[in-house]
């Protein structure tokens, strides 16, 4: 402890010490003003103890508080700073809210008809896709019933040729057909000497 406080100590120890002998002379019928007097100077003592030993620490902390709240001031004025910006970036961007909405919706139209183009053309693709297909699929079905009908035709011909043939032709017709061809083949220049050559 430095020397001041020691004196300043002491000092206050004997007047607290010298007050007491001043309430015990005012408690046994004693003066009024003297009681009130030593009262005062006892809150005087206390007051003024408080002052020396806490002036310091009580001084510490205003400051410290003093200090935290400017510092708090600081932080709030940039936090506020910064929610002005955002809210500054927030009405731009409601601001350009309709011009995107709007963007979006010719986009979005845009779309939709190059999609329509898209589906339109794909379905005239396939269109004509199955149209050549079928066409094929008829031309081949076409010969082949074509083939089919001049097949059966050749067959209903040599039928109803066969039955003539053996309806109108006899044994002697018969006799007479193979001899002629028997005579072709004997004759000179006939289909037998053709073969040999």
């Amino acid at each position: 402890m430095n020397r001041p406080r020691r004196i300043t100590l002491t000092a206050m120890l004997i007047c607290a010490g010298g007050t007491a002998p001043l309430f015990a002379s005012s408690a046994e019928g004693g003066n009024a003003v003297m009681e009130v007097g030593a009262k005062l100077l006892n809150f005087g003592l206390l007051i003024g103890v408080l002052v020396y030993f806490m002036r310091s620490p009580i001084a510490a902390h205003l400051a410290s508080r003093s200090s935290q709240i400017r510092q708090d001031l600081v932080t709030a004025a940039e936090m506020r700073a910064a929610a002005s910006t955002q809210l500054a970036e927030i009405d731009t961007r409601m601001q350009a809210l309709p011009g995107e909405l709007d963007a979006l919706k010719r986009q979005g139209a845009e779309d939709v008809k190059a999609e329509q183009a898209r589906i339109a053309q794909t379905a005239a693709d396939e269109r004509t896709r199955l149209l050549e297909q079928t066409r094929r699929e008829i031309d081949m079905r076409m010969r082949i019933s074509r083939r089919e009908l001049t097949e059966h035709a050749a067959a209903l011909a040599v039928g109803v040729a066969d039955a003539r043939i053996r309806r109108s032709i006899t044994a002697d017709d018969q006799i007479r057909l193979v001899d002629r061809y028997a005579k072709q083949l004997a004759a000179p220049g006939g289909a037998a000497e053709r073969g040999i050559r």
